[in-house]
């Protein structure tokens, strides 16, 4: 005969009228945990999101009166898990206020605090508010757009407020590159906390098992175990962070200067390489990504700023087609060729050696450009296999730049004092 053991609720009203959390140890941590920002990476179902609301209900009783923010991934995020949480608790368990579903507020009864909601994928709906807390769910999903979470911080300066993170890792990205590799480092003022699916008593481990035995395993590790992973279908897994992305310092005045742009009324971006002539190394030390539509006159005055006293030897960027930007570019005294290498595919290639070759460093303040080259990926099949089609390739503003200026350069093998090393040769 099987028994099973009565598992707790989540949360519990006890005879007296106390609200009571039955917590499980990674909840426990990321409850006792001081820092400015928490990281909570879990598995599926592993109670994050039913944990975030509870924290931030915390954080309005130690904070008092003000704004709080609650922000989602996307839209039906929202309406199907993140919401109905929260209303259980804050208006039916405590009856602390009211929904007001048309503008997305949770106002209190009595008293100037709102919990104002949000989704990632429209960071302008985050400006409005000066912020004492807020929650990010689920903000390792693609959607969760790096400027969401940049409008986020912006909202809670004032305050010095708090930020719960609360996700499973969907992929590579700025939550990555800009809160847990961060978080290794002393005094970062981020603790990350990890916890696997069954790690809440209610998760069936059987079903644990089944995912382990029917999964892929980079993607049972992210979905279940909450541990990031490269996952298949990234476009350029030949990258090495560990070898290739490195501290700024100092570029020498000697050294030659290479420019990638991509062209748009309301995205346009730019990459700038200096190379070290005696090496043939590449080194992407800037990037220009404004995010909002600026005159071509005032992009071209920023970048001869940049570059001043420098020496530029090649301008390239823009599809076959685009030779009005070209001209508009040159009209401003900043000259723009076509690139050699349009077709897609091809230019991923000659960036992918280069990336397996290690001739690109990167400097890790590059938040922009880090952020796309780790979650370019390939659209992936119900049998996780990629194919030729990139996910949502319109937004990677950046590493088309890239395409452009590095298509230029095809990485070949020399011979040099008896040894073998590699060289990029222009084309």
């Amino acid at each position: 005969m099987t028994t099973t053991t009565a598992v707790k609720p989540y949360r519990e009203i006890t005879p007296d009228g106390t609200l009571h959390l039955n917590l499980h140890p990674g909840q426990s941590k990321a409850w006792l945990s001081k820092a400015r920002e928490i990281l909570i990476l879990a598995g599926t179902q592993g109670g994050k999101t039913v944990f975030s609301v509870d924290w931030l209900y915390r954080e309005i009783a130690e904070r008092g009166e003000g704004d709080y923010l609650y922000v989602t991934a996307t839209y039906p995020l929202l309406q199907l898990k993140v919401l109905p949480e929260f209303l259980t608790l804050f208006r039916d368990t405590l009856a602390l206020g009211k929904w007001r579903d048309a503008d997305k507020v949770f106002e209190f009864t009595g008293s100037k605090t709102r919990v104002i909601f949000g989704t990632a994928t429209n960071p302008e709906s985050l400006e409005s508010a000066t912020a004492k807390a807020a929650v990010l769910d689920e903000a390792g999903q693609k959607q969760f757009r790096r400027d969401s979470r940049e409008a986020v911080m912006r909202r809670l300066s004032i305050h010095q407020g708090r930020i719960l993170y609360a996700t499973t890792p969907y992929g590579l990205g700025w939550l990555k590159t800009e809160v847990y590799d961060r978080a290794q480092q002393p005094n970062s003022g981020i603790e990350v906390i990890n916890f696997a699916s069954t790690m809440n008593p209610a998760f069936p481990k059987e079903e644990y098992e089944r995912a382990k035995a029917t999964m892929p395993g980079w993607k049972f590790r992210m979905f279940y175990d909450g541990r990031f992973e490269k996952p298949v279908g990234l476009v350029y897994d030949s990258f090495s962070e560990a070898h290739c992305k490195i501290g700024r310092f100092p570029i020498p005045d000697s050294w030659l200067w290479h420019v990638g742009h991509d062209f748009g009324g309301v995205n346009p971006a730019a990459l700038f390489y200096a190379q070290d002539p005696a090496t043939g190394q590449f080194y992407l030390a800037y990037s220009y990504k404004p995010g909002h539509p600026v005159p071509v006159a005032e992009q071209v005055t920023h970048f001869k700023d940049l570059m001043r006293g420098r020496t530029v030897v090649k301008r390239v960027g823009g599809s076959h087609q685009e030779v009005g930007w070209r001209d508009d570019y040159t009209a401003h005294g900043w000259a723009i060729s076509e690139p050699k290498i349009l077709d897609v595919a091809q230019g991923i290639a000659r960036v992918y050696a280069m990336h397996k070759l290690n001739k690109i460093m990167v400097f890790d303040d590059l938040a922009d450009y880090l952020d796309e080259k780790l979650s370019y990926s390939y659209k992936l099949t119900d049998k996780y296999e990629p194919i030729e089609e990139i996910e949502d390739k319109a937004s990677y503003h950046i590493l088309d730049c890239e395409r452009y200026i590095m298509g230029e350069f095809v990485p070949e093998t020399v011979q040099a004092r008896g040894r073998v090393v590699y060289m990029p040769r222009v084309v």
